[in-house]
């Protein structure tokens, strides 16, 4: 048994799958120690990514963009595991990983995609509450429908293009989701007043 598990790890045509496990605990260990030094390899990563990395849509999520690499990783062993194995199962013997690298990152990439959406859906946005005055900025209602008496959440941009989400409700009528409103008053902090933007554009129609 021992031989079998020692022969699987030692795989040459396994190993870049190991090696992405390996990194993966390697990353780990370095992540946990380096809370308590002060000196987190995540911090290093985001000094040294590109900016056009890091606004990306795919990156564009609620938690630790840390976490996507650790998604990447995990799904690039198992997807080459897989292909490995299935190819063995028809074969009976593995197939060089040059030739899978191609095919389980692509695994890798859209496994990877699923699981931050997922994640994104069920982690609640948290909410900016913020001195800046965002009366007139547009917005989209994100949660929900917003009525007089009753808010809504929704997404908008300052002028540094900081996204925020604060609460909305009209003076009257209904702010339907998905909706885009102008921001007309401020209540509180993270509370406005919002009117709805008519389909033919003229931000300040007369009622």
């Amino acid at each position: 048994m021992n031989s079998a598990m020692t022969e699987f790890f030692l795989n040459y045509y396994l190993m870049p799958f190991h090696m992405s496990m390996v990194a993966l605990l390697v990353l780990g260990i370095a992540e946990s120690i380096g809370i308590f030094l002060g000196a987190r390899p995540s911090s290093f990563l985001k000094r040294i990514t590109p900016d056009w990395l890091l606004n990306s849509p795919l990156l564009d999520v609620k938690f630790s963009k840390y976490l996507v690499i650790v998604f990447l990783l995990i799904n690039f062993s198992f997807a080459g595991y897989f292909l490995e194995l299935a190819f063995f199962a028809s074969q009976h013997y593995f197939i060089s990983p040059y030739y899978l690298f191609v095919p389980a990152f692509i695994i890798d990439i859209f496994i990877t995609a699923f699981m931050i959406h997922c994640l994104d859906q069920v982690i609640k946005p948290k909410v900016t509450h913020t001195h800046s005055n965002l009366v007139g900025r547009l917005a989209t209602i994100s949660t929900g429908n917003a009525r007089p008496g009753f808010s809504a959440q929704v997404r908008v941009r300052d002028e540094f293009g900081q996204l925020y989400y604060v609460q909305v409700e009209p003076e009257f009528g209904e702010l339907e989701l998905q909706s885009q409103v102008l921001l007309i008053r401020q209540i509180s902090d993270s509370h406005y007043i919002a009117k709805k933007i008519a389909a033919s554009n003229q931000l300040f129609s007369s009622d």
